[in-house]
C-alpha cells in the first residue's frame, strides 16, 4: 500500500475511534448518566438539577464534535477533544476512583492528539 493511502487508512481509523468515544460518552451524558452527575454536584458544588442540566449540555457538545470529526475533521475542534478527553480522565482520581482509571483513558485524549497531527496541512497555498 502507497504511503498517502496509509496515512488516509489511519486518519480514517482515528476519525471513527474519536467519534465513537465521543459519541457514546456524549449519549451516555445525554441519558444523565447517575455517577457522572454526582461528581459534577460534587466537584462544583451544585445541585443534581443543576449538574444534570450541564451534564445534557456536556453530551450535546460531545455528539456534536464526533459528528464534526465524522463528516470534516477541524483542528481546533481536536484540541478541544484532547484536552477534554485528558480532564475527563484526569477527573476520575479526583473523585477518589484512583489513578489506573486515568490510566485506562489515555485513549481518550490521545486519539483526538494523533489525529490532530495525522491529518494533512489545510494552510492556505501562496
Amino acid at each position: 500500500m502507497h504511503y498517502m493511502e496509509n496515512t488516509k487508512l489511519v486518519e480514517w481509523i482515528l476519525r471513527i475511534g474519536v467519534a465513537g468515544e465521543f459519541l457514546g460518552h456524549g449519549l451516555l451524558a445525554v441519558g444523565g448518566k447517575k455517577d457522572w452527575i454526582g461528581w459534577i454536584a460534587n466537584m462544583i458544588h451544585v445541585d443534581a438539577a443543576t449538574a444534570g442540566s450541564l451534564l445534557l449540555a456536556i453530551g450535546i457538545l460531545d455528539v456534536a464534535a464526533a459528528i464534526i470529526i465524522l463528516v470534516k475533521p477541524v483542528r481546533p475542534v481536536l484540541i478541544w477533544m484532547a484536552a477534554w478527553g485528558f480532564w475527563t480522565a484526569l477527573v476520575r482520581p479526583l473523585v477518589g476512583l484512583g489513578w489506573l482509571d486515568f490510566i485506562e483513558r489515555f485513549a481518550n485524549w490521545a486519539a483526538p492528539l494523533a489525529l490532530y497531527y495525522v491529518l494533512p496541512g489545510r494552510r492556505k497555498k501562496k
